[in-house]
């Protein structure tokens, strides 16, 4: 039907031009794309990156398509989207965007395979990157919108897995210039192909499905565009028989139009969270509380002194699967209110170091954890737009210390600067690539509208 919900994103996808994206998104959108590049190649020094690697090398055939912080490496393209998804949410480091998924892991990786893939003279130029990558976040951004459920911190499925396996599809399509109905199909075999539980967080399972999202997105705009068809009314709520509304028990669809002169994405009204250090965003809000009550402790006391601290009071929102008092891996730890609190206090930091197996397992730490108390405030509520955290320091001499944040230093109210951003790239690309790549790779983004051959990145 030419007016349902899902015709009307098909058409969106389909007919989405350059021009609609506006110089705010376009400058957004790169910060972006240079933040998940960096993410991914630190990523790919990971245990799980390497074993995700070893698995898809048994199966590349068509190898043509590159793989993060590897050189010389390449695999079949939805191969490489797979485990450059995975290294990309490897640390839990990717960006973080509101209503909650990770957008950019889910379909990044999967555009600098196509364009790898494309014959010569098909290759997209820069600006159709751009176009494929926003047409992914967009289509990500208004499923969410769907649901008041995808406001708040996920309980059941983990968000990247379902938006963004639909938002790779989409910007694949985008990509691959498909047709209005080849869209609609490949939103359709998408929805079939998403989904993962939240009882994987915190476990090497985790960065899996950002891999599968962009992997299995990927696939879903191949097989469309080989004519495989699927539900034309997926996106739309049909009462008796669940398509995308299976994901969600509150779920109340709206068309998405694009006029010829003019479309506004939703990264021009809502930015983007960049995370400082590779933990889930959650625990941003209590390692800034923790640094700003440990600057208060030092002018108390001249120095850090735990033995005069008789209890830490954490006020956080209710979220079983980041409420974790002693985690025993890097990747609980990195899951762990408890862990990162903690860790703030004793190391004023947090940073790659932090989630090593010496630095989880020491001492002094454990001594911090075991004085740890946990309180919900009624109005702290688990939602990455409204949510604070508070560490308050109950000392031995009966006075009490408090640090309080509402918005960290990377949340899209307080955004990262330009510095900050580069800063991180650096850092991260550092691990894996020699500096004159790493530049080049910045002016590249930098000036990615005016790229002849994306797949150059």
């Amino acid at each position: 039907p030419e007016d349902s919900v899902t015709s009307s994103f098909a058409s969106f996808i389909h007919a989405v031009r350059p021009e609609h994206l506006s110089k705010t998104v376009r400058h957004r959108s790169k910060r972006m794309i240079l933040d998940s590049i960096g993410v991914g190649l630190v990523g790919s020094t990971t245990p799980v990156f390497n074993i995700a690697l070893q698995y898809c090398r048994l199966y590349s055939s068509v190898a043509v398509s590159s793989v993060y912080g590897k050189p010389g490496v390449k695999l079949s393209p939805t191969l490489a989207a797979f485990t450059n998804g995975v290294a990309t949410h490897s640390m839990d480091f990717d960006d973080t965007w509101h209503p909650a998924t990770h957008p950019s892991g889910a379909v990044l990786p999967a555009l600098l395979a196509a364009s790898q893939m494309l014959p010569p003279n098909t290759k997209p130029n820069g600006m159709e990157f751009l176009l494929a990558f926003n047409v992914g976040l967009e289509v990500q951004g208004r499923l969410m919108h769907f649901s008041t459920e995808a406001h708040n911190i996920p309980k059941r499925f983990h968000p990247p897995s379902v938006v963004g396996t639909m938002g790779s599809a989409a910007a694949t399509a985008k990509l691959l210039s498909l047709s209005t109905a080849q869209c609609a199909n490949a939103l359709g075999i998408a929805a079939s192909l998403a989904g993962a539980p939240m009882a994987n967080a915190a476990t090497q399972a985790k960065p899996l499905h950002i891999g599968n999202a962009t992997r299995l997105g990927f696939e879903a705009a191949l097989l469309a565009a080989r004519g495989v068809e699927a539900n034309p009314l997926i996106l739309d709520d049909i009462p008796g028989c669940s398509g995308f509304s299976a994901f969600y028990s509150i779920y109340q669809p709206k068309p998405l139009s694009t006029t010829s002169d003019h479309h506004e994405f939703l990264l021009e009204k809502q930015d983007i969270a960049f995370k400082r250090f590779p933990a889930h965003l959650g625990m941003h809000w209590v390692v800034d509380a923790a640094l700003s009550v440990r600057n208060l402790f030092i002018n108390y006391a001249g120095s850090f002194s735990p033995s005069l601290i008789r209890t830490i009071v954490l006020k956080i929102p209710v979220s079983k699967y980041i409420n974790r008092p002693f985690p025993s891996s890097e990747h609980q730890a990195r899951h762990s209110f408890q862990f990162n609190a903690c860790t703030a206090l004793l190391d004023g930091e947090v940073g790659l170091n932090s989630f090593t197996e010496s630095s989880i397992h020491r001492q002094e730490l454990r001594e911090l954890l075991d004085k740890v108390v946990v309180e919900h405030p009624e109005d702290n509520v688990a939602n990455f737009d409204k949510m604070y955290g508070e560490v308050a320091l109950l000392l031995h001499s009966g006075d009490v210390l408090t640090g309080k944040c509402d918005t960290f230093y990377g949340h899209w109210r307080k955004p990262l600067s330009k510095e900050s951003l580069l800063k991180k790239f650096r850092s991260n690309a550092s691990h894996v690539l020699p500096e004159e790549n790493i530049e080049t790779i910045i002016t590249m983004v930098d000036n990615l509208e005016n790229l002849s051959d994306s797949s150059q990145l």
